[in-house]
């Protein structure tokens, strides 16, 4: 059974106010080429004094009249000039500042969480190259930041005169810097790992794209026994996700294969998404971890209401070896946040993305790629099973994708020619596949998602819709 969660869109009177405020957020977060807007410096200290005026405004963690931000990164040359602008922000409003450095998105989720902060921020833009960045904001609970902060500080950088809202001299706040997070970090992620069991014997490709997790992911594997052979370790600023990490994991495949390796993993620049590799050098991706560790969790009574959440994006494959297994699916529209706010909801403790976003919310507040890959080496050492047999739980439908650039978004339905062309897709596809279309949050892309039994077939569709909207949008 597939259920699709959509959400409700309406018009009151503060949204009617702030229709035309600038738009800084995204699907995830605030993203884009660095040094230009809005990631520049004089506007990222502007969204860190809207975030310390929102925080000031409300109690605090630790019940004091002070406010506590973590502020972590990943490993882009231009998370040093961030950094220090958002913190300057920050403590212009009287909000004490911590600074982490390199490390995994999910690991600030944790930290804001454990170390009783009032908010958590990670400055990376995921899986985009080194010339993008992008701000990321969790609340004291480690979840991301409802979409009611991000409009609010959307008006307050563009309407309110910050300057008047400053902290006294005597309040300003403070930053300093913490040596230790690293390692709080490290036992956070191994202990999702059961204890009774360890990767003692297991030899493990480990790709780090060059990211946030190149010091800890290493050390998380290593301290639980595996030998591992790390890839993507050596970040310069402007290495990360170079062909390298979660979107490009054909050198963890090659690798698996030359050191003979029991499996690969291939983590993003931002480590909150991962990618494996079975022994045989082919790739498993989130789909696959999804159904490897629902059809495990069923297996325990551990999976509540015998329910995952997935997303438009994944595999009709993975809903029929759900549907095999008494196993429900819930779809949401594409992005973990809205995968998480599902799961909170309807108290659902696994879902993700293809893309390889794997959420344990009985764990993490996030997809968190480390975690996530535990779970499934969990699963191989407690059934002593090889990777490629968990793999082939299922087969995926085939499917295209293809993203392409634009210059500009419309509404679709307000494209010429969008909506016929559309329909004759879904006539030709009947009841046998599928179409989804979508602007990507994060880059000026259009996602066009065909699935069907034809590969040839379904690959011409998708190019037909893509080189249209090429046109009509450049």
């Amino acid at each position: 059974m597939v259920k699709k969660v959509t959400k409700k869109k309406t018009m009151n009177s503060s949204n009617r106010e702030t229709s035309n405020i600038p738009k800084l957020f995204g699907t995830d977060g605030i993203r884009c080429t660095s040094n230009t807007y809005p990631m520049t410096p004089d506007l990222v200290l502007k969204v860190g004094q809207a975030m310390g005026h929102l925080l000031q405004k409300q109690p605090s963690r630790r019940g004091s009249d002070k406010r506590t931000v973590l502020i972590g990164k990943d490993t882009r040359i231009s998370g040093y000039m961030l950094e220090q602008a958002l913190s300057a922000g920050l403590n212009s409003m009287g909000v004490r500042v911590i600074l982490v450095g390199p490390l995994p998105t999910p690991g600030i989720g944790y930290l804001a969480r454990n170390m009783r902060a009032d908010a958590g921020v990670v400055i990376s833009a995921s899986h985009n190259a080194f010339y993008d960045n992008g701000i990321k904001i969790f609340g004291s609970d480690g979840f991301k930041a409802p979409a009611e902060w991000e409009r609010e500080i959307e008006r307050l950088v563009a309407i309110e005169d910050l300057s008047k809202l400053l902290a006294p001299s005597e309040k300003i706040g403070r930053t300093r810097r913490i040596e230790d997070a690293a390692g709080r970090y490290i036992v956070y992620a191994k202990s999702s790992l059961p204890y009774n069991l360890s990767l003692d014997g297991l030899r493990i490709v480990l790709d780090c794209a060059n990211g946030a997790s190149y010091k800890v992911a290493p050390a998380i594997f290593e301290e639980l026994g595996a030998e591992v052979i790390v890839l993507g370790d050596t970040p310069n600023g402007y290495n990360i996700n170079d062909k390298v990490g979660a979107l490009y994991p054909q050198q963890t495949c090659d690798a698996v294969i030359k050191f003979r390796a029991d499996l690969g993993i291939s983590l993003d620049g931002d480590a909150d998404r991962v990618i494996m590799i079975d022994e045989k050098g082919d790739v498993v991706n989130g789909d696959h971890i999804l159904a490897i560790c629902a059809l495990h969790l069923a297996s325990q009574n551990r999976l509540p209401k015998k329910t995952i959440v997935a997303t438009e994006m994944s595999n009709f494959g993975l809903d029929k070896i759900m549907k095999q297994n008494g196993i429900k699916v819930v779809r949401t529209d594409v992005g973990d946040k809205y995968v998480v706010e599902e799961m909170r909801k309807s108290g659902f403790v696994l879902g993700g993305e293809q893309s390889g976003h794997i959420i344990f919310l009985d764990h993490s507040t996030t997809g968190d790629g480390c975690v996530a890959a535990l779970n499934v080496l969990g699963v191989m050492v407690g059934e002593g099973k090889k990777l490629s047999e968990l793999r082939s739980v299922f087969e995926d439908s085939p499917q295209v994708l293809i993203n392409t650039h634009i210059t500009h978004k419309l509404p679709l339905e307000e494209i010429e020619g969008y909506t016929e062309l559309i329909e004759k897709v879904r006539k030709q596809l009947q009841s046998n596949g599928r179409i989804f279309v979508r602007y990507s949050g994060t880059e000026p892309l259009v996602r066009v998602l065909v699935e069907g039994p034809d590969k040839r077939l379904i690959t011409g569709m998708a190019e037909d819709v893509s080189n249209f909207l090429q046109r009509a949008l450049s």
